[in-house]
């Protein structure tokens, strides 16, 4: 599994860096590039069966503090412009709020403040962009499976979707992801508010993002406001999951 893995990380990385001076931040031009679209469509179902099947529950690599990258590369949206995200950057997010709603028992709401409360993880840990780079970082946050336990799922709950404040495509849509529950309740997904130490920047998704350590990037939503539990994705947006797998991306995205 680890050679099948590989295989598709160098791959993926070859077609990143034959996209060469072209690409644009937050992958939008490998997005229009019809090699990686094939070769994410086609990788995909084996991919998920084959490290669903003998990975399970193994955690990504974690790294010594030595490691950490100089300079955490932001990609895609690092300042976004949504009145709704400005308001609260201007007051500091104290004002922020992270919902937990959909399928659950108690739908929740969390101040900064109080996600600071519970119980935390902290990782170091590496962030693999499909376009190719890699960069270490050292992260903490609240569990993933801490804030779906004290909200309680209900039944038909398959899947985890995270709602964004930023416009990446810049016609007054919402960036979102989603992952189904095997990964939510992995060790390594965290709630991340802190990056090397400080308070999560804006320009790596301030102020709370998801860290899903065993994802390509463009899984670890920046930005979140709310974590939505649902049946199925099929009726969100483009449907297929997320802002990047509505264009064609692969939904999986296991490395």
């Amino acid at each position: 599994m680890a050679d099948l893995l590989a295989s598709r990380r160098r791959l993926l990385q070859g077609l990143a860096a034959g996209a060469g001076a072209g690409l644009l931040s937050g992958c939008d031009a490998l997005s229009r590039e019809p090699r990686v679209v094939s070769v994410l469509g086609a990788v995909e179902p084996l991919s998920m069966r084959v490290q669903r099947a003998l990975t399970g529950d193994r955690l990504a690599a974690e790294f010594a503090e030595s490691m950490i990258s100089p300079v955490f590369r932001a990609n895609g949206s690092i300042d976004p412009r949504t009145p709704e995200y400005l308001a609260l950057k201007a007051g500091g997010f104290a004002a922020y709020r992270l919902r937990v709603d959909g399928l659950v028992r108690r739908p929740l709401e969390f101040s900064l403040e109080a996600l600071r409360a519970l119980p935390q993880r902290t990782q170091v840990t590496r962030h693999d962009c499909v376009e190719g780079w890699s960069v270490i970082g050292k992260w903490q946050g609240v569990p993933l499976a801490h804030l779906l336990d004290l909200a309680g799922l209900r039944p038909g709950a398959r899947y985890v979707v995270f709602d964004c404040f930023d416009d990446l495509a810049g016609d007054g849509s919402r960036y979102y992801e989603s992952i189904d529950l095997d990964d939510a309740y992995h060790p390594q997904t965290i709630a991340a508010h802190r990056l090397n130490d400080a308070p999560l920047g804006v320009a790596n998704g301030a102020p709370v993002r998801m860290r899903i350590e065993r994802k390509l990037g463009y899984k670890h939503a920046k930005y979140v406001h709310a974590i939505r539990i649902v049946d199925s994705y099929a009726g969100l947006y483009g449907g297929k999951g997320g802002f990047w797998e509505d264009r064609k991306y692969d939904w999986y995205a296991g490395i």
